[in-house]
């Protein structure tokens, strides 16, 4: 279980609180206006913000005071998830040491960027790119994955394979999920619940 007990983020002038229980293998989407903090609430999660008082524990472990690398927690982040200077193929393996390729490509095919495994990021669309980092985060062995934003450079047909492939992977793999989405389709393809956030 992630337990998130009285957590305060100072976000400009603006401190955000949360309060919140996700059992184990729960997939949560978070949804809300911008600036409400859901990127927030998962860099603090995953490490990359400090917050101002509170706790986050998994399986009653404390882990908020855990450096970044010691955290159960994949992240996928809006941008920036891929590294230019190796293929799309070495991105995919960063992390996923114990998976070998034939279950990195077959869930590439799933994804249908199998043909592009062998390219550099910068020749990949938005999209592509987005797939790519989803695949390498879901195929990592941490249980919590923290997915910001993840199907927003995909079309409708798309994001319907990409949502629904998240949501196979995450129930064989008891993955807990919490993922940021402003489309109800994303909600009603995967979320157990939905935490809309005030």
């Amino acid at each position: 279980m992630l337990d998130i007990q009285q957590l305060q983020i100072q976000l400009g002038d603006n401190q955000l609180n949360y309060h919140q229980q996700i059992n184990s293998g729960e997939i949560v989407t978070l949804q809300g206006v911008s600036g409400v903090g859901k990127s927030s609430l998962l860099l603090c999660i995953a490490g990359f913000i400090k917050p101002v008082s509170g706790q986050i524990s998994w399986n009653d472990t404390l882990i908020s005071t855990l450096a970044i690398e010691r955290r159960p927690v994949a992240m996928l982040f809006q941008e920036n998830n891929l590294f230019e200077h190796i293929n799309v193929l070495k991105n995919a393996r960063l992390g996923t040491a114990n998976i070998d390729d034939d279950a990195i490509f077959a869930a590439a095919e799933e994804l249908q960027i199998a043909e592009q495994m062998q390219k550099m990021p910068l020749q990949l669309s938005g999209g592509q790119r987005q797939r790519v980092g989803l695949l390498r985060t879901l195929l990592r062995p941490e249980p919590l994955i923290l997915l910001d934003e993840p199907f927003a450079e995909l079309d409708n047909q798309t994001r319907s394979i990409a949502a629904n492939w998240v949501n196979k992977i995450a129930r064989a793999e008891n993955k807990t999920v919490l993922l940021v989405t402003h489309q109800m389709e994303d909600v009603e393809t995967l979320a157990d619940r939905n935490w809309l956030m005030e």
